[in-house]
């Protein structure tokens, strides 16, 4: 039997949308507290009073997470409201693409910043919260362009790859300490990532919904503690 995740705590990046947005509302009917960041106070306020009508507490803090102190801000407003986490999922994301010499050096190395060094800011000031408690949850969510590469996404695949990398060395560093961290690398999401001013006129049923990953995120946190995911991949069934 798996384990009841009600009264638990979670911090999700890149909550005030898409998959975090989802994400934190299914933690929220399932009875998990939600500590909410990401770079837009108005939309983080708009997904706390969701999930609060929920029956659950939630905080927000807007930050960008590619600039650390900001990051250690961030989360100690969180812990001041809501006490340390049991669970971390590194949703926030930046999709750059284009070939190596048409990217724009600038924008190539933003796509670092934040996916790879926010993503690092973040797990890096959460963990000592669960490695105090000896247990809890990281989900990174990476991307099927981080376990295969494609053109044109040299900034992106780039960021993905090492997220994959950071993630499974993390894991063999804290599996004595009952930390599960995982990987959840999807195929294409609809999002405004993916789709931008599009997005509404996507076919809801050929492409991936945010609620989906959310749905998924859910049942893995489910899992007896014992045993986890190490790594996943989400597909549509028949996008085309």
């Amino acid at each position: 039997m798996g384990q009841n995740i009600q009264g638990k705590t979670a911090y999700i990046t890149g909550a005030g949308r898409g998959i975090g947005k989802a994400t934190a509302l299914e933690l929220a009917r399932e009875g998990v507290h939600v500590g909410l960041m990401a770079r837009t106070e108005s939309s983080l306020q708009e997904v706390a009073e969701e999930a609060r009508a929920l029956g659950v507490q939630a905080s927000v803090a807007a930050v960008d997470i590619s600039d650390l102190s900001s990051v250690e801000a961030a989360v100690a407003k969180l812990e001041n409201d809501l006490g340390p986490t049991d669970i971390l999922i590194n949703n926030a994301g930046i999709g750059f693409y284009g070939s190596m010499l048409e990217a724009n050096p600038d924008e190539w190395k933003k796509t670092f910043e934040v996916n790879v060094f926010g993503t690092y800011h973040v797990t890096r000031t959460v963990l000592p919260q669960l490695i105090e408690k000896n247990r809890g949850d990281i989900l990174n969510i990476s991307s099927s362009n981080g376990l295969k590469g494609t053109a044109g996404s040299t900034a992106y695949s780039g960021t993905k790859f090492a997220v994959q990398g950071m993630t499974e060395a993390l894991m063999q560093e804290v599996r004595r300490n009952n930390i599960r961290v995982m990987t959840l690398n999807p195929s294409l999401v609809a999002t405004e990532l993916a789709f931008g001013d599009e997005l509404d006129d996507q076919d809801k049923e050929k492409f991936m919904q945010p609620e989906d990953m959310a749905e998924y995120m859910v049942s893995t946190l489910k899992l007896h503690q014992r045993i986890f995911i190490k790594q996943s991949l989400q597909w549509a069934t028949n996008p085309f």
